[in-house]
C-alpha cells in the first residue's frame, strides 16, 4: 500500500464518522459550531498521529496480556499534552469542549487505529494512518459543525451570515442526529459516484 493511499483511506474509504460511524459521542456532543468541531478534530488528529507512531515502535515489546492497557497509557500521555496545551493557549475552546478532551483516551477511533493498524505496521505507515483518520475525523466534525451552526444560528465560525431567525433544533441534540444522518447519506452517495 503506497503512502498516499494510507492517508486517503482514512479520509474517504474509512472515514470515521460518515463510513465507520465511530466516535459518535464527540461527534454529536461537540459540533454545535464549526470552530468546536475543528478544535476537537485537530486535538484528536494530534493524538492519533503520535500514539500510532509510538505504539508502532513499542508493539513488539508489549506482552499480549497487557496490550490494550498499554495502548491506553500511550494514548493518555498524548491526550494530557493536548489538554494542557489547549488549557494554556485556547482556554475558551478548552472550556467549551470540556469533558470531551479527556475522553479522547477511550475514543474508539484512536484505540481502534492503534489495535487494527499501528500495532501491526511500520512507524511511518502508522503515523500516516493516524494522519488520514484524523483528517477524516476533523473534516467530518467541521462539516457537521458548520451545518449545525449555519442552520441553528445563521453563523459560520461565529460570524453571522444568514439574516433572520434560525432553526434552534440544529443546535440541540435532535438537530445533531438529523444533520449527521443527511450528511452520511450525502457522503456515501458522493463516495459511490
Amino acid at each position: 500500500m503506497n503512502k498516499l493511499s494510507i492517508i486517503t483511506k482514512g479520509i474517504i474509504k474509512e472515514n470515521p464518522i460518515f463510513v465507520l460511524v465511530l466516535g459518535m459521542c464527540p461527534t454529536l456532543g461537540t459540533t454545535t459550531s464549526a470552530f468546536n468541531g475543528l478544535g476537537m478534530g485537530l486535538a484528536t488528529t494530534f493524538v492519533l498521529m503520535l500514539s500510532n507512531l509510538v505504539i508502532s515502535l513499542i508493539a513488539g515489546f508489549i506482552p499480549a496480556k497487557v496490550r490494550i492497557p498499554s495502548f491506553i497509557v500511550v494514548i493518555a500521555v498524548f491526550v494530557t499534552v493536548v489538554q494542557l496545551v489547549m488549557q494554556a493557549y485556547v482556554p475558551a475552546l478548552y472550556e467549551t469542549l470540556g469533558l470531551f478532551i479527556p475522553l479522547i483516551v477511550v475514543n474508539c477511533i484512536v484505540l481502534g487505529r492503534a489495535e487494527a493498524f499501528a500495532s501491526k505496521n511500520k512507524p511511518l505507515d502508522s503515523f500516516l494512518d493516524g494522519l488520514g483518520a484524523g483528517i477524516g475525523f476533523t473534516l467530518g466534525l467541521t462539516v457537521l459543525g458548520t451545518v449545525r451552526e449555519l442552520l441553528g444560528s445563521g453563523a459560520f465560525f461565529g460570524w453571522k451570515i444568514l439574516p433572520g431567525d434560525a432553526m434552534l433544533v440544529f443546535i440541540l441534540a435532535p438537530g445533531a442526529f438529523i444533520a449527521l444522518g443527511y450528511l452520511m447519506v450525502l457522503f456515501n452517495k458522493i463516495k459511490k459516484a
